[in-house]
């Protein structure tokens, strides 16, 4: 069935990314706003958009019957779900399909089987594919729990089954920490996802996170579009992606890419997915997880291979074959993004959101802003700090990493706090440049200093006036500056150098 109107459940840049998709595709579009994004850009965007309730996405964002309804009230024939919220809810895949809309994604059962590591893990050793060394089942009984750790050996990692952002995880250096560790892993899994599942794993100490990107549609048919290498992450959440990884040889990417096709066929996968792989130092791989959902940095890998995932989405959920095969495919340059998150790197990425008092995006060739915000917008309290993804593509990896240093100078937001001088931190850094990085990137090298730089002329006048602005409010109130809470909007060190 051709659609022609769909309904994104969802917000912000990737509400907006996919309604510009279906907007090449001749399909209308319709966005659901919660009352606090009642004047943001993917409302304005979309063609009809419907309030589903209050600010918190408790009340609206996550209530499927209120995006159940909307949908059927507009006619829109498929649902969107994008990343985050409902887009991983096999609940929901499920509900829609008994109210006849299609769901542009995977089904409920495959949700399911990939959504829980463990039933994910047994699904992938079918195929024996590579898995960490360590347990497939649920651990309940401690002391079969140390017996475990044990032969596997210290250090070890106490995983979440149902988990993810690094909740309930636990790394164990010797055994005498083993039972408080695994107690810990248990409440926190419990609390965080509601269920306390947990297994074990040798913890690989150098690891590097790769995935890899699937697309499978109703015919049988499954491809991968390469990798993409996401080691540089803080608190296990990612700020930096490229594609391709500068450490895979052909031949590791092929042996990967064949396996995430099998692990998506394990689970009869439609649509786009992820499969993701750690790499140790010896450039071992092992299967960790599938992503049954859009991922944040799919831009990159749409860079190097010329395709619209959103679109192929779409194309796969109206039953078309997939239009390409896998010696269709290519890797074409190399492809960087950086996350813009309203989090201040010199408080351990804290969100510090704000008013946008001055927001101008970058430009120029191989530059690409998926964005949701404009100058003069509040940043909500109430949902994920991003406010945009920084895409940049080159011909090479070092023009690559260059434009992006160039594309970071050219991007000012003023008003709060943001990761842009971390990721131009990362991206200055040898061993970012060397390639010779892994997953403790942060950790090994970032500390808040290395950001202290001289600001830009624009950067001085902005911050002069503003400044000047918060010191004229002080005397007024006859308060000292360091006292405004509004001070935090202007980086401490420039502060001070104005001072």
């Amino acid at each position: 069935m051709k659609f022609t109107k769909i309904l994104i459940a969802n917000r912000g840049e990737i509400a907006l990314r996919i309604m510009r998709s279906a907007r090449e595709m001749g399909i209308k579009t319709v966005a659901v706003y919660s009352e606090a994004d009642r004047d943001a850009l993917h409302v304005r965007y979309a063609d009809e958009a419907v309030c589903i309730g209050p600010a918190a996405s408790n009340q609206s964002y996550l209530v499927m019957d209120k995006i159940i309804d909307a949908a059927k009230k507009t006619g829109a024939q498929a649902i969107h779900p994008g990343y985050g919220f409902l887009s991983e809810n096999a609940a929901f895949a499920r509900a829609l399909r008994e109210a006849g809309i299609t769901l542009i994604g995977p089904s409920p059962e495959s949700m399911e089987i990939m959504g829980d590591k463990l039933s994910a893990k047994a699904a992938a050793k079918k195929y024996n594919i590579p898995l960490v060394p360590g347990t497939d089942y649920a651990i309940t009984d401690v002391e079969e729990a140390k017996k475990v750790a044990a032969s596997v050996g210290f250090p070890i990692l106490i995983k979440a089954s149902a988990g993810g952002g690094g909740k309930g995880m636990r790394i164990v250096e010797t055994a005498d920490q083993f039972e408080e560790n695994l107690q810990r892993a248990v409440s926190e899994a419990q609390s965080a996802f509601g269920d306390g599942s947990v297994f074990i794993e040798r913890y690989v100490g150098s690891p590097r996170h790769i995935e890899i990107q699937v697309l499978g549609d109703t015919h049988g048919n499954v491809v991968y579009l390469f990798e993409r290498e996401c080691s540089v992450q803080r608190r296990h959440q990612k700020v930096v992606e490229e594609a391709p990884s500068s450490v895979l040889t052909p031949e590791i990417r092929k042996a990967m890419g064949e396996c995430a096709v099998m692990v998506a066929k394990a689970c009869n996968y439609v649509g786009a997915g992820t499969v993701e792989f750690l790499l140790d130092e010896n450039k071992n791989f092992y299967f960790l997880e599938m992503n049954t959902r859009l991922q944040v940095e799919h831009p990159v890998t749409e860079m190097i291979t010329g395709k619209d995932l959103v679109k192929e989405q779409i194309l796969v959920a109206q039953g078309e074959k997939l239009s390409f095969t896998q010696d269709d495919l290519s890797i074409n340059g190399h492809s960087i993004e950086v996350r813009v998150y309203a989090e201040d790197p010199a408080n351990n990425f804290l969100p510090d959101i704000g008013k946008l008092i001055r927001y101008v995006r970058p430009q120029g060739s191989g530059v690409r802003v998926d964005d949701g915000f404009e100058e003069g917008m509040d940043i909500p309290i109430y949902y994920d700090p991003m406010i945009a993804k920084l895409v940049v593509w080159g011909e090479n990896r070092e023009q690559a990493m260059d434009r992006m240093i160039r594309a970071i100078d050219e991007y000012t937001i003023v008003g709060c706090q943001t990761t842009l001088a971390f990721c131009k931190f990362v991206m200055k850094h040898d061993a970012f440049r060397s390639g010779n990085f892994d997953t403790h990137f942060v950790k090994h090298y970032f500390t808040p200093d290395v950001l202290i730089e001289n600001p830009t002329e624009d950067e001085s006048t902005v911050l002069a006036m503003m400044a000047h602005h918060l010191q004229k409010s002080a005397a007024k109130k006859n308060t000292p500056l360091s006292q405004q809470t509004n001070a935090g909007s202007v980086s401490k060190w420039k502060l001070n150098r104005l001072n």
